[in-house]
This record gives C-alpha cells, sequence and structure tokens, in this order.
C-alpha cells in the first residue's frame, strides 16, 4: 500500500481525482456535519488555489485547499476521510501545506475544537469564535514573521 502526496491546480486534476475530493468534501461537510451551505463556492477554479490530497491506492483518505488572497495564504476545506482519521495523516497534510505556503502570512478558521491542533504549527487566535453553519470556529493567523514582543 502506496500513499502519495499529490499538490495541483484545478486544471491539472483529472475528472476521477476532482469527483473524489468534491465527493469527499460533501461527505464530510454535508453530510457528516449535517450543515446545508454552497460548498462549492467558486474558489476551487481561482488560477492560484491549489489542491493538496493525500492518497493510498487511489482512495483520498486527505485534503485541503490553499487559496492566493494577495497578501496572505487562506487553508481551507481540511478533512481526513473517517476511515483515516487518528493516522497521523492531518498532521502530514498541514506540513505538507505550510511548505507549500512558505515564508508567507496564511490564516484559517478553524472548528475551535482543533484550535490547538492548528496552534501546533504556529497559528494564533485573531478574534472571536464565531458559529457558523452550527459550528463554532475561531479565525486564525500564522505570520511569516512573528510580531515583535
Amino acid at each position: 500500500m502506496r500513499v502519495e502526496t499529490r499538490v495541483a491546480t484545478f486544471g491539472e486534476l483529472d475528472p476521477v481525482t476532482l469527483y473524489a475530493i468534491l465527493k469527499l468534501r460533501v461527505d464530510v461537510f454535508v453530510v457528516e456535519q449535517k450543515c446545508a451551505y454552497p460548498e462549492l463556492d467558486g474558489r476551487d477554479t481561482e488560477p492560484g488555489t491549489r489542491h493538496l490530497s493525500i492518497e493510498q491506492d487511489g482512495q483520498i483518505l486527505a485534503y485541503l485547499r490553499i487559496l492566493d488572497e494577495g497578501d496572505k495564504q487562506r487553508i481551507g476545506r481540511v478533512l481526513t476521510a473517517e476511515n483515516a482519521r487518528g493516522t497521523g495523516l492531518g498532521k502530514r497534510l498541514m506540513t505538507e501545506a505550510l511548505a507549500i505556503v512558505g515564508e508567507r502570512d496564511s490564516v484559517l478558521d478553524a472548528q475551535a475544537y482543533l484550535a490547538r491542533f492548528y496552534e501546533g504549527f504556529g497559528y494564533r487566535q485573531t478574534g472571536p469564535e464565531y458559529v457558523e453553519d452550527g459550528i463554532p470556529h475561531i479565525p486564525m493567523v500564522r505570520e511569516a514573521t512573528p510580531p515583535a514582543r
């Protein structure tokens, strides 16, 4: 069994992989988390967007996307398939994502229960907790150059 990490722009995704990514996102965010929202938000196709996935034997086990917002990168749609949770793939995925982001600031909106996970990668809370689609979230930033103290 071979585990492979892939990064691609929207145009580089073949139809089978794109379908698997979108299905997994809907399975986790819409069905499992019971959030009826527009999962296909139009940002997947933006020129600066990169799709990062971890696959094993052709099955996508973990995924996130990185959006280019000019002065910063936005990490979102972070997920691990239910059958792969607890295996360290989320940590591997974020490590790979931060290597891609490089020396740029990055932001994300963490589900509140995952804030400590993201803090382990250097993110810090930037605003109050808020509820989106019935789930508490926390805005977070990882600055390329941390502020002076």
